[in-house]
Parts: structure tokens; C-alpha cells; sequence
């Protein structure tokens, strides 16, 4: 991991990089928006009551949501247009943003009540620029043992998430590993109905 001189965490070495950016590409992840990504997204932020939920795949230099639900970072009167564009900054986050980069590497979930509380997750860009508050995230572990990303809640107020907010996020990552493992078994040659 690497330290700024106050002593802050920064954006945590990440070796596994190459090997996910290779399976993400094996799987088609993480380039484009996906709408099914996107109604999950949108079921995590509604199961929880949080404004922002994303299913995010990371490779070495940036974060990709390819699935977003974040209508308050949407234009006035676009929010009734759906999930942002595959081109929509949005779905963008460079890869020192945010808790989701630490999540890949630790390979477990994070839950940060208040941000504010941790002084190495407090100096966090997304805390300034956006005015992330409150994380909850789960690794997106395959198969092949491959951490391919992350799903995660924030809000801009502190949440109490607590024991069942990391339950409910470890069961919703378990769900979205086995939609990931689904699909790929459909794409598969010589699977029925390939």
C-alpha cells in the first residue's frame, strides 16, 4: 500500500490488475453500461434508501460502473431518462477514488458508517468533490478466484449499515457473482442455448 507523508492511505497496490483487466475482457465487462448492472444498481440503492449505488468493475488505471444509479448526479429533468450514457462521465471514476479499489485488494467487504471516522478513508477526493459520507461496499469475486470489482452503496449523510448492512451486501455480491457466473456459462461454447 502506499502512504502519502501525512500518513494517509492512498490508493493501495493493486497486483492483480493485469489478471482482472484479462478476465474482464474474457467476461465483456467492464467498458460498457449493462441495463440489467444498472437495475441492480438501482435495487441496492432502493433496498437501503441511499442515492447512489453502482456495480463497478476496476482495472489499472480507472473505475467503470457499468452499473449506476444516480439520479442527483444527473442534469435537471434528465432523471427521468434512465441510467447515464456509456460515454456519461458518471460512470467514470479514476482508480484513487473512492473505497472500492481497497475493497478489490483486501478481498472483503468494507463498511464505513461515517468516513469521517477513519482518517486513512477520510482524505478521500469523493469526500470533497462529491461529499461521500457513508460507503458500503463487497468484493465481486469469480470463479477463478478473480476479483473482478465491486457493489457498493454511499450516501452523503453517515449511515449506521452495521452487521445487516454487511450481510445484506455480501448476499447481493454473492448474487451478482452468480449472475456474472450465469451468463458466462450461456456464452460458453458448447453449452444449450449458446
Amino acid at each position: 500500500m502506499f502512504y502519502e507523508p501525512a500518513g494517509h492511505l492512498l490508493t493501495p497496490l493493486d497486483k492483480e490488475a493485469p489478471r482482472r483487466v484479462a478476465r474482464l475482457r474474457e467476461l465483456g465487462l467492464g467498458d460498457v453500461p449493462d441495463p440489467e448492472f444498472d437495475e441492480f444498481a438501482q435495487a441496492l440503492a432502493t433496498n437501503t434508501k441511499a442515492p447512489f449505488a453502482m456495480v463497478n468493475f476496476i482495472d489499472e488505471n480507472r473505475q467503470y460502473f457499468a452499473g449506476l444509479y444516480a439520479p442527483s448526479l444527473q442534469p435537471a429533468g434528465a432523471a427521468s431518462a434512465g441510467p447515464p450514457a456509456a460515454d456519461d462521465p458518471a460512470r467514470v471514476m479514476a482508480r484513487d477514488h473512492g473505497w472500492c479499489p481497497h475493497v478489490v485488494v483486501r478481498r472483503l467487504p468494507l463498511v464505513l458508517d461515517d468516513v469521517c471516522d477513519y482518517p486513512r478513508f477520510a482524505g478521500n477526493p469523493v469526500v470533497d468533490e462529491i461529499g461521500i459520507r457513508s460507503y458500503l461496499g463487497a468484493p465481486l469475486i469469480d470463479r477463478t478466484g478473480t476479483a473482478l470489482g465491486t457493489i457498493c452503496i454511499v450516501d452523503r449523510e453517515p449511515r449506521p449499515w452495521g452487521r445487516p448492512g454487511l450481510e445484506f451486501i455480501k448476499t447481493r455480491a454473492a448474487e451478482m457473482v452468480d449472475l456474472i457466473q450465469q451468463r458466462e456459462l450461456r456464452r460458453s461454447p458448447g453449452t444449450p442455448g449458446a
